[in-house]
């Protein structure tokens, strides 16, 4: 028989790449050239905008600020390092051979939630794009595109990686045995007290990125619960 047709979706932000680093290095660099109280009001628009539309937007928080302070001309700095950030030097340890693995097993997607500039942006500088062969689905909340995404991605057996128990425990009541969740313990959501006592467990649990080549095809396919 042959080997099912099997779809790995990644995440992007801390499950492939250390967004939380991202976001200390932003928070830096907007308090060094547009000072602490400029920084503070960054993030309090920031926040509402995340609040507000479901996922994070650097860009659309920093056009609203600026409206704010029309005459800081420091804000242009920010905008130059967000556009240009070494996103490549925030992949985790072993990001790129988890793909590599994936697209030797099956198909390699990137399946992420974010913005249509910031986040395609990050995909591309970081190597990400050219690793996952240019395929990329990027939502404002993907769990709730998943019959989109099976009519562009078809298979046999999915297998989701992702760093929120959330995505995966909803993804995991639509695609029930036919999807493998894999839960990654990084970044501040998964590692946030409590969280896994709120959501069931993963079917598999890596505490690294790096670990997922560790695994057989076989393995990953046979942990596929019902939900």
């Amino acid at each position: 028989m042959a080997a099912p047709h099997t779809v790995f979706f990644f995440d992007i932000d801390n499950t492939l790449l250390d967004n939380d680093r991202v976001t200390a290095d932003i928070a830096s660099k907007l308090k060094e050239v547009c000072g602490p109280a400029a920084c503070e009001r960054y993030w309090q628009i920031y926040e509402a905008t995340r609040e507000r539309k479901g996922y994070s937007d650097y860009l659309a928080s920093l056009q609203k600020y600026r409206l704010e302070d029309m005459h800081d001309p420091n804000i242009l700095k920010l905008s130059l390092f967000l556009t240009d950030y070494p996103f490549a030097n925030r992949l985790y340890p072993g990001a790129l051979d988890a793909i590599d693995f994936a697209n030797a097993n099956g198909n390699a997607v990137v399946l992420t939630d974010g913005d249509v500039v910031f986040q395609p942006r990050k995909v591309f500088r970081s190597g990400i794009l050219d690793a996952v062969k240019n395929q990329m689905l990027i939502f404002i909340n993907k769990e709730l595109e998943l019959d989109h995404v099976e009519a562009m991605y078809p298979a046999d057996h999915f297998v989701m990686i992702d760093d929120k128990l959330r995505i995966l425990t909803a993804m995991k009541k639509i695609w029930g045995k036919k999807l493998t969740t894999v839960f990654v313990r990084q970044g501040h959501y998964a590692l946030a007290p409590g969280v896994e006592k709120e959501y069931p467990p993963a079917d598999i649990t890596l505490s690294r990125i790096g670990e997922l080549p560790d695994l057989k095809l076989e393995q990953i396919l046979a942990a596929a619960v019902s939900e």
